[in-house]
């Protein structure tokens, strides 16, 4: 693949590792990659697998054109710091949306990554950035709402939420967005769909800093 604009680097993982490496890996890819970045990190005991899973993502200072072997690259320098597999993905940010509560503290990080069905991508991604993302943002509990594109891997539609609260799902407001018409058209031509619920994070607007 060409070189793409990347916003992100995300890292995942299953393997448990020192919580010093992060930080460590934080260093070691803002040299390889001449840029400063920031470190948000969470993390589950049970994801739909029934296995722990760790997204560890480097948010670029400033969005730069990123090849595919920049993240073998990064992925290499996470495998030799840690000692442990990882798979890197660049992220390109579609949308970024503050949520109605923007101001608390994010206690759970909640991640849908699907493939659209053939045929299936513009409108998907037209209700995901006029509808769907919209609307849950500015649920009461939704601390901020992301879109990225996975650049690197399927599933290559990747949308974030971070709330105040695993309760945030269940509420009314947040079920009358899903429950939508336009939301029951597209759903069913969801594929490779994985949500996972992070109960361990490091608070995304408290990042970690590190300058080059």
């Amino acid at each position: 693949m060409s070189d793409t604009l990347t916003d992100c680097l995300l890292l995942k993982t299953e393997a448990t590792f020192d919580p010093a490496m992060p930080a460590h890996w934080l260093a070691t890819s803002s040299q390889l990659l001449s840029t400063s970045m920031s470190l948000h990190a969470v993390s589950t005991a049970r994801a739909e697998n029934q296995r722990p899973l760790h997204h560890i993502y480097l948010h670029l200072s400033d969005p730069m054109a990123l090849s595919a072997q920049d993240a073998v690259r990064v992925q290499s320098a996470w495998m030799q710091i840690s000692g442990n597999a990882g798979l890197v993905s660049r992220l390109h940010c579609a949308m970024y949306l503050p949520g109605a509560s923007a101001a608390e503290q994010p206690k759970v990080h909640y991640v849908v990554e699907t493939d659209p069905e053939d045929g299936w991508h513009h409108e998907i991604f037209r209700w995901y950035d006029e509808e769907h993302m919209p609307g849950l943002s500015q649920v009461v509990g939704t601390v901020l709402a992301r879109r990225y594109l996975n650049l690197d891997h399927s599933p290559h539609s990747f949308a974030c939420y971070d709330l105040i609260g695993p309760q945030v799902l269940g509420s009314p407001p947040w079920l009358a967005v899903r429950g939508s018409a336009w939301s029951d058209l597209c759903r069913p031509h969801f594929t490779n769909t994985l949500r996972t619920m992070f109960e361990a994070i490091d608070h995304p607007l408290k990042l970690k800093q590190l300058t080059t």
